[in-house]
């Protein structure tokens, strides 16, 4: 620890001189180091955030001074969950799944604006890209085998399409949209239990009670939420209480 510099009163100050600097590929390095890959989603999502931040004049500490709704699990989100700062863990992404490449991002005082993908923009880009698109619709769209000289192929030229949407006009690629909203209280904060069957601790409102003890959703075979790929479903836990 003593040979790291910390900057514990701002760790976000790197992205936020990246944001001020208007600094976007740099950006989508750093969001690409989250994602795993370069793509034409993440970089929408990076500016789509960059905008966001840009027209609401605010910067993230991870306190819910700003939130996040996206409307979609794909790629576009972890472009502007790095570039916002509003994740899961910091109460300041919410996930609204109506399978849009959107989001609305927020200030605390209501003040929001609400960037969507422009679907004429969308659908060009099958054309100005051909053989990326033909890779990826083999790849990963169809699931079909591939050699890896064509996955290596698609990696190389998702990247160069991210940097390239990148310099794209934003009022083409974008929907912008200046609004007001009802922003949700801050998150509460909720004590544990420990489950009498597994002795896990749990989150108190997500515990049941058996025989006057507290226990688990899993222990108690309930229905909880999953999200995944398909989006948000709900399923029956696996281990049941005999």
């Amino acid at each position: 620890m003593s040979q790291i510099r910390v900057h514990a009163d701002s760790p976000r100050r790197e992205i936020e001189k990246l944001i001020m600097e208007g600094d976007l590929e740099t950006l989508l390095c750093k969001a690409a180091e989250l994602h795993g890959h370069f793509c034409p989603y993440l970089a929408y999502g990076v500016l789509a955030g960059y905008i966001a931040m840009k027209e609401l004049g605010i910067k993230n500490t991870g306190m819910e001074e700003i939130i996040a709704i996206v409307e979609t699990n794909n790629c576009f989100s972890d472009g502007v969950q790095i570039v916002t700062g509003c994740t899961f863990g910091n109460n300041a992404l919410i996930f609204k799944d109506l399978g849009k490449t959107a989001v609305t991002v927020a200030r605390r005082d209501g003040r929001a604006v609400r960037i969507s993908l422009n679907p004429d923009f969308e659908e060009s880009r099958v054309d100005k890209y051909p053989e990326a698109y033909e890779l990826w619709n083999k790849i990963v769209v169809r699931r079909e085998d591939a050699t890896v000289e064509e996955r290596r192929k698609l990696m190389q030229l998702f990247a160069e399409m991210a940097f390239e949407e990148l310099k794209q006009p934003a009022e083409k690629m974008f929907r912008i949209k200046h609004i007001k909203i009802k922003v949700p209280e801050y998150s509460p904060i909720f004590s544990s239990l420990i489950c009498s069957i597994c002795g896990e601790k749990v989150m108190e409102p997500k515990a049941r009670v058996k025989d006057g003890k507290p226990i688990c959703l899993e222990c108690a075979g309930g229905e909880y939420y999953l999200m995944d790929g398909r989006g948000i479903s709900v399923e029956k836990a696996d281990r049941t209480v005999d």
